[in-house]
């Protein structure tokens, strides 16, 4: 059984916050939606984990405080 490849976030709305870095759609960076395609589906999961809570901080008024690491690019 071949595994259901990880589907990416993308949402169509393409636009960069300045203040957090991450797309105002999908809540990923420049560099994770440049990469989605040639990342590996763990490091696509890895992504996905940080999305949430990118989204809960942008919620709450405080995305400049939450910039995360990048997940491995692999």
């Amino acid at each position: 059984m071949t595994p259901t490849p990880i589907p990416s976030p993308c949402t169509s709305v393409c636009r960069m916050d300045e203040r957090s870095g991450w797309c105002e759609g999908c809540m990923r960076t420049l560099d994770e939606i440049a990469a989605w395609s040639t990342l590996s589906e763990g490091a696509k999961r890895s992504v996905w984990k940080l999305l949430g809570p990118r989204r809960r901080l942008v919620a709450a008024g405080a995305p400049e405080a939450a910039q995360q690491p990048e997940p491995p690019a692999s």
